[in-house]
């Protein structure tokens, strides 16, 4: 509701003053609009903070490797009896070859224990180890692996969006600055025929023109005021729209209490001179290096580690467990393993009709397959979007050169037709309608800028997303 009533009284500022260059205006280059949008926009903050939790997601993964420390303290009274009184201490470290080592000391006394259990101290260490499923890949692994692909496909996603959000808000200043153009334009068009209904009206009252010439300047002045307000309008709608892209830096939306005009031009752009080199840039680039096909990448480096995973479910589960103990005060003696003071143990775990395996692995191979799908979909994209921008490009430059030289021969016209009304052989009929021409034409010929400057930005921006 708040950004609501913002949007309002702005909208409310700009049609009850007219634009002029006041010194309680703003004005906004084109530059300083992309560092606001790039530091302060929400959806750039965003995808900053979605490459922060990618990273954690690898610290998280990383856990299931720390080693546990864990201890127990126990006692059991009844009637005078003390059943038993124990300490323990228990160190366990996983590996990453799923192999996981413990250590431990376990003391304990009492008068009524188990006859597996050992009275004083203990000191313990042992190891289990995987013979079939998890010994070449495990959860833990497939955990690590997997979130360190996705924080590479994360950077790579996040690298496109954040050049989107660019994209499309420098298309949108183009936008405004080209309304803006234009609504000039038109206030000059209004303001010259504004001067020829003055001077055609002295004219009449001389005798020198007849009564009907004041009516053909009284239409057009009327035609171009209607023009005038909906340039105008086009204007302030554009600025609302831009205005969706400004934000301060605590994350709140940036309140327009002044006007607010472009600094920049659509003839200082830097366009006009290096979109060949562009051209020649993108051409040079490598499709698969694109920031989009490197996130199909990255998934399908995930699918993988995800079927190594799935198929560890068809190999039988056999664990070897191996505890070496040594009392308390006791000498030490490690060899042989299995001679003196030893526990082990094998455990052997086979799935009878392995239906959620295979289901599980028949899955896996199939998102792999999609991802294969929609990465050649991507690719395929890709190339499209260089050709077409590249065309683009080219061709609404050659329709500049082209529309300035229309709009060169309309101004001459113009201006042959002024004289040769200053000199009686032609009338206001003539010289409105050459008028008209040679606006048409320069609006034509802004249009074709705007054009050509958002087709070099999506251009430009593609090739930002190479990331080699």
């Amino acid at each position: 509701m708040k950004s609501l009533k913002i949007k309002f009284s702005a909208l409310l500022i700009l049609f009850s003053v007219q634009f002029s260059f006041a010194q309680d205006s703003l004005k906004l280059s084109h530059q300083e609009f992309l560092n606001i949008v790039k530091n302060y926009h929400p959806l750039a903050f965003k995808y900053q903070l979605q490459n922060k939790i990618a990273n954690a997601e690898i610290t998280k993964a990383k856990g299931n490797f720390d080693p546990v420390l864990a201890g127990k303290l126990g006692e059991k009274n009844i009637g005078g009896t003390q059943y038993y009184e124990q300490k323990n201490v228990e160190l366990g470290i996983p590996t990453w070859y799923g192999i996981d080592i413990t250590g431990s000391y376990n003391h304990l006394d009492g008068e009524k224990l188990n006859n597996s259990d050992t009275k004083g101290g203990l000191y313990q260490f042992g190891v289990t180890i995987p013979l079939a499923k998890n010994l070449l890949y495990d959860k833990r692994r497939a955990m690590l692996d997997q979130a360190r692909f996705g924080l590479k496909m994360t950077e790579a996603e996040q690298t496109v969006l954040t050049n989107e959000l660019l994209l499309d808000a420098e298309n949108t200043y183009w936008e405004w600055l080209k309304n803006y153009e234009i609504y000039k334009l038109q206030k000059s068009a209004v303001e010259i025929n504004r001067k020829r209904l003055d001077l055609t009206k002295k004219t009449y009252e001389f005798g020198e023109r007849p009564a009907i010439d004041t009516v053909e300047a009284v239409s057009q002045l009327q035609s171009f005021e209607l023009q005038e307000r909906d340039a105008y309008l086009n204007f302030v709608k554009s600025t609302q729209e831009l205005q969706m892209y400004l934000w301060q830096e605590n994350q709140e939306f940036y309140p327009i209490s002044k006007l607010i005009f472009p600094s920049s031009s659509l003839d200082e752009h830097s366009g006009y001179s290096d979109y060949e080199f562009l051209v020649q840039n993108v051409q040079s680039r490598q499709v698969q290096n694109h920031a989009s096909l490197e996130y199909y990448l990255q998934k399908q480096n995930i699918l993988e580690s995800e079927r190594r995973l799935k198929w560890q479910s068809f190999l039988p589960k056999i664990d070897f467990t191996y505890n070496f103990f040594n009392k308390e005060n006791y000498k030490s003696d490690f060899l042989p393993l299995f001679d003196n003071n030893f526990q082990y143990g094998l455990k052997l775990e086979i799935p009878i009709f392995q239906r959620q395996a295979r289901a599980d692995y028949e899955i896996a191979k199939l998102k792999i397959s999609q991802n294969q799908q929609d990465s050649q979909l991507k690719l395929r994209e890709v190339n499209t979007k260089i050709e077409t921008y590249k065309y683009e490009v080219t061709n609404y430059f050659s329709q500049i050169d082209i529309s300035a030289k229309n709009l060169n021969n309309y101004k001459r016209l113009l201006n042959a037709e002024e004289t040769r009304f200053g000199n009686g052989e032609s009338s206001l009929f003539l010289i409105n309608s050459r008028e008209n021409k040679l606006l048409d034409a320069r609006e034509k010929n802004i249009e074709l800028k705007a054009k050509f400057l958002k087709s070099y930005n999506k251009l430009k921006w593609l090739n930002e997303n190479f990331l080699r």
